[in-house]
């Protein structure tokens, strides 16, 4: 890993192969840059690759904080520029994807390519999301018991990460903890739940500054002309049919793609290959 100075903390990074093209692989929670440890070679062939670890997470730094998209799209943005990616491919999953798409939407004429899975593609009503994960969720942002089972029992770690389709060992697994020792370093795993703008039907989202950039980028992808990458699988998470289909009938310039069945939430868990394969393919259209 190497590092760089970002506003006052440090992030880490992964960096391999070399060319014009820039790809940037952005985790989601409760990940890091390694979660694409087998995607990385595949491409790092043909392009520059570059996977941070954000802000708080991994091994980078953790600055007192208090880890809102926004603070993450602003260290994120120091970050590309640091690191010299002036005109990425941006890919991600969870909200390494709805950062991607932040930055695009803010950043139109820098933006190369988007390539997305298992990420919010919009605001959505509680009905909408995954109903397994609802109960999870509405607990993780109650006062007080978010606190218990994201800081004090590590709950992203320690239950969800585990429920990846094809398992993860033993040896990964303790990679992933290895940052989180103690309550106190899993402040930014508990903030991201509670920066998904989730609403009842007919209410507000909430949080409201959060949505406003959903829905900012939600414009970007009905009107830019940048090729766009949307990955589904099955069983789907975040990507329901519901959600891929509004997608597919807003956005310009999108095409759908699956990486498979039996791909879960941590998608470069499990089909790392045809990522890969797929990120190439954008590649291919790029040039």
């Amino acid at each position: 890993m190497q590092t760089v100075p970002v506003l006052g903390t440090r992030l880490a990074y992964t960096e391999a192969g070399a060319g014009d093209t820039t790809v940037v692989l952005l985790h989601g929670n409760p990940t890091s840059s390694h979660i694409w440890r087998h995607v990385i070679p595949r491409l790092a062939d043909r392009v520059r690759v570059v996977a941070p670890d954000l802000v708080g997470m991994g091994e980078s730094g953790r600055p007192d904080i208090e880890y809102t998209f926004a603070e993450h799209a602003a260290h994120l943005e120091a970050f590309l520029d640091a690191v010299g990616a002036d005109r990425p491919v941006l890919v991600g999953y969870d909200w390494g994807g709805a950062l991607a798409l932040d930055w695009a939407a803010r950043h139109p004429d820098r933006i190369r390519g988007v390539v997305v899975m298992e990420t919010f593609l919009r605001p959505m009503t509680w009905e909408e999301y995954p109903a397994g994960a609802v109960g999870f969720f509405r607990a993780l942002r109650t006062p007080g018991e978010g606190e218990r089972m994201a800081l004090e029992e590590n709950w992203f770690i320690e239950t969800a990460l585990r429920a990846t389709n094809g398992g993860i060992s033993d040896e990964d697994l303790a990679v992933y903890r290895k940052p989180y020792p103690d309550p106190a370093s899993r402040r930014p795993l508990l903030a991201w739940p509670r920066q998904i703008p989730l609403a009842e039907v007919g209410g507000p989202f909430e949080p409201a500054e959060t949505a406003a950039r959903f829905d900012a980028y939600g414009d970007w992808l009905a009107t830019a002309e940048t090729p766009k990458l949307l990955l589904t699988a099955s069983p789907y998470g975040l990507g329901s049919p519901a959600i891929v289909a509004w997608a597919a009938e807003r956005s310009r310039n999108l095409e759908v793609r699956s990486i498979g069945e039996d791909v879960g939430h941590h998608a470069p868990e499990d089909a790392p290959e045809a990522i890969a394969d797929a990120v190439a393919g954008l590649l291919d259209r790029l040039s």
